[in-house]
């Protein structure tokens, strides 16, 4: 079964020049300056993953990876690369067109918004016409969730934020990225009181995967967490060459790293 990889972005050069990456280019010994379409593709077809779910970026400095950008990565390889769109919060008329015009016009399978760029929480006003839109358009809203890797403040990403936004739109679909680390077991109770919650690996190595998160997806959680790399920040083999530390069985492997994102994003 072709696993899923539900966060990761093809990095344009205006992407990897930011500075507030500087500390996740120290922490993983990486410094790229241009990364080829080519090798995208090739890093997750040699980790076994047959769909990555590549996101445009937008922050209040306009965009960093453009949905138009996704937009032809996807068409370069579709069989590979699924569209998720951004917006820009600072308009949220023009935002929701635009997420609408993505979804419908060009098969785009949800909606990211990274709230450490705006320095905003989820529950800011900005965003729930994006958040009403998903659940009129039946696609996900990705959020991200605890600790800012990124010289950027982390209270955005606690998950108490997001319980406000599963209370207000209890239709919405939300795939929490990053796991919720320090406030996993805060996660993983949101996870579990709402069924329209989900968390994504990404940035996570397995191995660095807390045990209160390893447990949950061994019991009921099986069908709520889901496989993501963070690609290019980590790689999808990189994680996925430590997945049997985690001691799943076989259903509970599939489900984590193929079931619950086909169902959850629509694939």
């Amino acid at each position: 079964m072709a696993i899923i990889d539900v966060w990761a972005q093809h990095p344009t050069q205006r992407f990897l020049a930011e500075p507030f990456f500087d500390s996740l280019k120290k922490w993983t010994g990486q410094d790229l300056q241009d990364v080829p379409l080519e090798l995208t593709a090739s890093e997750m077809q040699t980790a076994g993953v047959g769909r990555a779910l590549i996101s445009a970026w937008y922050g209040p400095g306009g965009a960093l990876i453009s949905n138009e950008e996704v937009l032809g990565y996807v068409k370069k390889f579709p069989d590979l690369f699924v569209g998720i769109a951004s917006a820009d919060l600072r308009n949220p008329v023009a935002a929701v067109r635009t997420l609408r015009h993505f979804v419908t016009e060009h098969g785009f399978k949800g909606l990211r918004i990274v709230q450490w760029l705006w320095e905003l929480p989820c529950t800011h006003p900005l965003y729930y016409p994006l958040y009403a839109a998903c659940v009129e358009l039946e696609v996900p809203v990705c959020l991200q969730v605890g600790l800012t890797g990124p010289l950027r403040s982390s209270e955005t990403g606690r998950p108490l934020h997001i319980e406000r936004v599963a209370l207000d739109f209890p239709e919405l679909k939300i795939v929490c990225g990053h796991i919720g680390y320090p406030w996993h077991t805060e996660m993983i109770a949101f996870a579990t009181k709402f069924p329209n919650i989900y968390i994504d690996t990404s940035a996570y190595k397995p191995k660095r995967y807390p045990a209160e998160l390893v447990a949950y997806m061994k019991a009921h959680g099986k069908h709520k967490v889901m496989f993501g790399s963070n690609y290019p920040m980590l790689t999808p083999k990189a994680c996925l060459d430590e997945l049997s530390v985690l001691g799943l069985d076989v259903e509970t492997t599939e489900l984590f790293t193929c079931k619950n994102a086909k169902s959850v994003f629509a694939l």
